[in-house]
């Protein structure tokens, strides 16, 4: 019976990590990333000391909650840089990221995070950043998209998404994929392009 403590202590261990992961993905998409630590173990069944466990500080644990949607956000954009055709390879990653953005609530939580500083999830946040800005730069390459449109633009489409309300998935997600051709509309050259209105410094609205 001895033989078999330590196996089960470490199932028992992974057991509890997961129902706090999938805890926190909820409580902080419902409610934000300031929620306390307690009301997370509470969410989970699990006391504060299990929690802190495994989980020593916040930014540890929302970095571990969201970091497959960060994962998926780069796969999206890199994709897109893979398209030998970059105004399509664009349009295609928009549409995606947006849907990704429909379909999981956590993804919005993850991009917009407050706790970027846990070293492999801010190296995967900034891999993201860095691909969607190559993304753009090449989609301007090809006389499509204006010339003004920026990396905090696309920030602010993704911001914008998060608001969509619909009352059930299915809506929301075919709003998304209206909202999404919507903005690749207006984000073309068309004759009448007025130059767009400065954006303030990001270090304002973006961390």
């Amino acid at each position: 019976m001895t033989a078999h403590l330590p196996q089960a202590t470490r199932s028992d261990a992974r057991d509890n990590r997961e129902r706090i992961l999938e805890a926190a993905r909820t409580v902080f998409v419902s409610a934000g990333l300031d929620v306390p630590m307690r009301e997370v173990a509470r969410r989970a069944g699990v006391g504060p000391a299990t929690l802190y466990r495994h989980f020593p500080t916040k930014e540890v644990l929302v970095a571990q909650a969201f970091t497959d949607q960060m994962l998926a956000c780069r796969s999206l954009v890199e994709d897109g840089l893979a398209d030998p055709d970059p105004w399509h390879g664009f349009c295609h990653a928009i549409e995606q990221l947006f849907e990704l953005q429909a379909r999981d609530h956590g993804f919005t939580a993850a991009f917009m995070s407050t706790y970027p500083h846990a070293l492999d999830f801010a190296a995967i946040r900034t891999a993201s950043l860095t691909a969607a800005a190559e993304l753009i730069r090449r989609a301007k390459d090809t006389g499509r998209l204006r010339p003004d449109i920026m990396l905090d633009d696309l920030i602010l489409m993704i911001m914008a998404n998060n608001g969509i309300q619909a009352t059930t998935p299915a809506a929301r997600l075919a709003a998304t994929r209206r909202f999404a051709a919507l903005m690749i509309q207006a984000l073309q050259v068309s004759p009448g392009s007025a130059p767009l209105p400065p954006l303030p410094g990001r270090a304002g609205w973006f961390r």
